[in-house]
């Protein structure tokens, strides 16, 4: 097995002049930063008294979760000779919260559209899915379910307008 290494730099921005001398005297931001790529400034869960224009830990962990699964659904397409022209997903997670505070997400559902050329295999396209899990690096690393449940539609290669 060959083992990779992935960094980021994480900044918090969010001490008011004072740090954490009151629980509510900081504000919860920070910076993901990772060289060479545009900063990705961050906040809490709404819930928990982040900025709802900011993502969060729990939007970024279900788009790496959606974004990784889109990715090898792509590949295994082109492998298996099934033309892909659009995908868009709007997954869904649910999670829970304690009443010490304690969260945890409960599961997910990854909910594709995906347009592929007229003369596909709906479900030879769809059994695909079910391979994805045995490849996606964020899908084979969390500790909860991941269900997918995509919608096709049939379109024009954007290639040949056939």
């Amino acid at each position: 097995m060959a083992e990779h290494e992935y960094t980021a730099r994480v900044v918090w921005t969010g001490n008011r002049g004072e740090g954490t001398r009151q629980y509510r005297g900081y504000d919860r931001t920070w910076n993901v930063e990772t060289p060479g790529k545009p900063v990705i400034h961050c906040s809490n869960d709404p819930l928990l008294g982040g900025d709802p224009a900011l993502p969060n830990p729990e939007d970024m962990l279900i788009a790496a979760l959606s974004a990784c699964h889109m990715l090898w659904y792509l590949h295994l397409a082109a492998d298996a000779g099934i033309t892909v022209t659009a995908y868009a997903d709007a997954p869904v997670a649910v999670g829970e919260t304690e009443p010490g505070g304690a969260g945890r997400f409960l599961r997910a559902t990854l909910c594709p559209r995906i347009t592929v050329v007229p003369g596909t295999d709906l479900q030879r396209a769809d059994a695909l899915h079910a391979r994805v899990h045995d490849m996606c690096f964020i899908a084979r690393s969390v500790n909860f379910p991941v269900d997918c449940r995509a919608r096709y539609r049939v379109g024009p290669d954007v290639q040949t307008g056939a």
